[in-house]
């Protein structure tokens, strides 16, 4: 791997990952609505996802998906009105109010796994990878396959621990929050607000 090549694209990697976007809105959504844990539990889902889209990357299946309009189409039409079927269930939760001392039990494997659907519904990051990593590879190296996965890799990791960063400072915010009567009476639908522009935010986005 070129040093120089791996570092710019580290950077890179780095201001794409803070740039507002589905993937990190939804972390924070789920670290305000509950907390950091619930958090880091969707992060590890979202990074879980995006090793499958590093992968068909790296092997060219993005280009498959990217050719034809209709698995385009499909596919990102599946992953918003999967965010919009739980913004849905966020406003439906309102009528309970939200009391901090009366929490259900939260279900971090069900996040996780929400974390991985939303990641592989959206087939803009897999067309991402395709046209991110080849401009970081060094030809004169070879082995061009397994440069692009070890980009996709390095990717991968700063990614979470980004994401995990956001979980503690989302967490922090929720409680000045909640410190809002009003705010905390209403958390649910704050929620159901975010997932649904993230929902739409993915429905009228463009190749």
């Amino acid at each position: 791997m070129d040093f120089t090549l791996t570092m710019s694209f580290l950077g890179v990697a780095i201001l794409l990952t803070v740039m507002p976007g589905p993937d990190i809105l939804f972390v924070i959504t789920q670290s305000i609505s509950q907390d950091k844990k619930a958090g880091i539990a969707t992060a590890l889902g979202l990074c879980s996802g995006l090793i499958v889209h590093i992968t068909a990357a790296t092997l060219g299946i993005s280009t498959i998906i990217y050719q034809s309009a209709l698995a385009f189409t499909v596919v990102k039409y599946t992953g918003a009105a999967y965010l919009l079927y739980l913004a849905w269930q966020s406003f439906k939760e309102k009528e309970t109010g939200f009391a901090i001392n009366h929490h259900k039990p939260f279900k971090y494997p069900s996040l996780y796994k929400k974390g991985i659907l939303m990641n592989l519904l959206n087939p803009k990051v897999s067309l991402f990878f395709l046209a991110l990593l080849p401009q970081f590879v060094n030809k004169s190296m070879g082995h061009i396959t397994l440069q692009m996965l070890i980009l996709g890799m390095i990717f991968l990791v700063q990614a979470l621990v980004i994401f995990v960063a956001v979980s503690v400072f989302s967490e922090k915010l929720r409680h000045v929050l909640l410190t809002n009567s009003f705010i905390a009476k209403r958390m649910n639908i704050v929620k159901g607000l975010l997932l649904g522009l993230i929902g739409i935010q993915i429905a009228f986005s463009k190749k």
